[in-house]
């Protein structure tokens, strides 16, 4: 099953980015945006490389750009399988990906706290996380269903709601068929 999720979850990802960039794309050209460094930045910083000011580097900022969107899509590749699958799934994993940009840009220096930000710099890049959130996990539930419902939903199944004397689903039941 892990090479199921690792494969489908990378997949997923790499969907949800180029859904994504593709919205960035649109918005820029319509607001005049420019392009963001802080993923290439943030990657200078997190691998030791030089950093080089005045000079934008735009293949390390898309070596970041995909390979974080691509990694974190096996996170909701692991949701799917377990049966979190849906809009709330995708609305829980959003955070995800906001908190894991977050974390990564502000322990290195490069980024601020959100709170700081103008409020439509930050409208913008909620947005933008938010359409790779729902395209990457329309794609990882998708794949997953394939493979049929996840532990959680087939133990929702037994017995639909939530009752205290529900116990869990046999042990071996709870992964994969």
């Amino acid at each position: 099953m892990m090479k199921r999720t690792v494969w489908q979850g990378l997949i997923a990802g790499t969907a949800g980015v180029a859904v994504m960039t593709l919205g960035e794309k649109v918005e820029q050209r319509l607001t005049g945006r420019p392009d963001s460094h802080v993923p290439a930045r943030t990657l200078e910083r997190l691998a030791g490389l030089p950093e080089r000011p005045g000079r934008q580097p735009v293949p390390v900022n898309w070596v970041m750009h995909v390979g974080q969107g691509a990694l974190l899509g096996v996170l909701r590749s692991v949701m799917a399988q377990a049966g979190l699958r849906g809009a709330l799934a995708s609305a829980q994993f959003a955070v995800v990906r906001l908190t894991n940009d977050q974390i990564l840009e502000n322990a290195t220096g490069v980024g601020a706290p959100p709170p700081t930000w103008p409020r439509a710099e930050l409208a913008v890049d909620l947005l933008h996380k938010a359409v790779y959130a729902f395209a990457t996990g329309a794609v990882a539930d998708a794949l997953a269903a394939r493979n049929g419902p996840g532990p959680g939903q087939r133990h929702a199944g037994r017995r639909p709601g939530r009752h205290a004397d529900a116990g869990p689903l046999p042990r071996d039941q709870a992964w994969g068929r």
